[in-house]
């Protein structure tokens, strides 16, 4: 399996909140973009694991993910450690990606800053010839993504790029009501949460509205990056 972009996050539906509108511009361009959420959010106050594992597919039909797989690992305990790092080398060999978003390097939720570390170090990992890791019985080749991004979460972090998703922002929120265990439903007789209640849906409109007129568009998505942004010349930033 090849594709082009992964976003590697901890919970199903990070990446949609963060960066469903990069997602699907990207797609539309012919590129190929997969997810693997780290954890099935099983400590969320609503819904289960299975219905969190049923709204990640419709939610991925609606983008047209090339491939989305979860790898399992402990919600709000997962560590950057030798036995999750390898879990996320695997990932990376497996899908050979040029890019990879994954969450921000700190935020409201702590699983967020831990999976911004873990996958970061097992980016690099990835491409140790003697990091050894298997797939359905064979080794892996070693394999590093060209680039790094972190989106921005519930807490501001000023971005060091934004990508213009004016275009794509229905879709965004699309992909978004299929998780429909966690966010906002008036019908629901389970406890409100910090991303179920009307205000969180209002925080993504305004994150998009501020991060697009930074860049004089409708709405953005931004990112961080830990190494210098490299262009071949001054145009690729227009």
């Amino acid at each position: 399996m090849k594709i082009d972009i992964l976003v590697l996050a901890a919970h199903p539906d990070d990446a949609e909140i963060s960066c469903g509108g990069t997602i699907a511009k990207h797609i539309s361009m012919g590129l190929k973009v997969g997810v693997v959420d780290l954890t099935r959010g099983e400590l969320g106050t609503r819904g289960t694991a299975q219905i969190r594992d049923q709204e990640a597919a419709a939610s991925s039909k609606i983008l047209g993910l090339t491939v989305r797989e979860n790898l399992g690992l402990r919600d709000g305990f997962f560590k950057n450690s030798e036995e999750d790092q390898l879990r996320v080398v695997a990932a990376i060999r497996k899908c050979q990606p040029e890019i990879i978003l994954t969450n921000a390097t700190h935020d409201r939720h702590p699983d967020h800053g831990r999976a911004a570390e873990l996958v970061y170090e097992s980016s690099f990992l990835a491409g140790l010839v003697k990091v050894e890791t298997k797939d359905q019985g064979k080794i892996q080749s070693p394999w590093r993504p060209k680039a790094v991004y972190h989106f921005i979460q519930s807490q501001y972090i000023h971005p060091d790029l934004v990508v213009d998703v004016s275009d794509f922002w229905e879709k965004k929120l699309e992909a978004l009501r299929a998780y429909k265990s966690q966010f906002f439903d008036p019908q629901s007789k389970e406890p409100e949460t910090f991303i179920s209640s009307p205000s969180f849906m209002k925080l993504i409109e305004s994150h998009g509205q501020e991060m697009g007129n930074a860049i004089g568009t409708k709405y953005g998505e931004g990112f961080t990056v830990r190494r210098y942004l490299g262009v071949k010349n001054l145009f690729d930033l227009i």
